[in-house]
């Protein structure tokens, strides 16, 4: 599994011109599973998302989690992370986690941070979204999860 987190002021993700997920000061999610990927390690992932020290404290160090901070999240399933760019010009998305399952898991990783206290807002999966945000800092970290 792999996550991309944004740290922003406020993202929305869009379908045809329609918000469909809107937030505030908070984290941008970008969610891509990987053949493999199981329900063990999405809770590994939330529990790190929700730990995750990345916000500023009134010292300027970045000592504070999202819930000190009172952020929201929007995730967006993004299959796209898994891109393999080792050979050729076009990637290769065979380590990406296909449907059902893959929709599954996203949407567990979804539950796992609102059973931890989070508003969580979604994109729709395997949708064209249009994505935007204001990137705080900017401050983008990966995370790569296996189990």
């Amino acid at each position: 599994m792999r996550v991309v987190l944004q740290r922003v002021n406020h993202a929305q993700v869009a379908i045809d011109g329609n918000v469909v997920g809107k937030i505030d000061r908070g984290l941008l999610a970008l969610v891509g599973l990987r053949n493999g990927d199981n329900s063990e390690v999405v809770k590994k992932a939330a529990a790190k998302v929700a730990k995750m020290r990345i916000f500023e404290d009134k010292d300027g160090k970045t000592n504070l989690s999202l819930a000190d901070v009172g952020g929201q999240i929007l995730s967006v399933s993004q299959f796209t992370l898994l891109a393999d760019t080792k050979k050729g010009n076009r990637p290769s998305f065979f380590d990406a986690m296909r449907p059902p399952k893959s929709k599954d898991l996203w949407e567990e990783f979804n539950r796992e941070l609102e059973d931890k206290g989070f508003h969580v807002e979604t994109g729709e999966f395997g949708a064209d979204m249009q994505v935007s945000l204001e990137n705080d800092g900017p401050f983008t970290i990966v995370l790569d999860l296996e189990d």
